[in-house]
């Protein structure tokens, strides 16, 4: 599967499933990917990802404007 990348309230997060695990890798800002500290549990459907990560990441990011959304996928 191709990477998805996702803007979560603002930072860059590509994410893709690699062996029936999902892998997320922080998007830098020179473009560079690293891994991104948090682990999505197999369980989770890609239709149901924005959601998953609003849940992670909501309390986090309270006083940064903006939410969660899938920008784009990648090859």
């Amino acid at each position: 599967m191709a990477a998805q990348r996702f803007d979560v309230f603002g930072r860059l997060f590509d994410i893709e499933r690699r062996d029936g695990k999902w892998a997320a890798l922080a998007v830098g800002n020179d473009g560079k990917r690293g891994p991104a500290g948090f682990v999505i549990p197999e369980f989770v459907a890609d239709e149901e990802l924005e959601q998953f990560l609003f849940d992670l990441f909501h309390e986090q990011a309270a006083y940064k404007k903006g939410g969660i959304s899938r920008v784009s996928r990648q090859t």
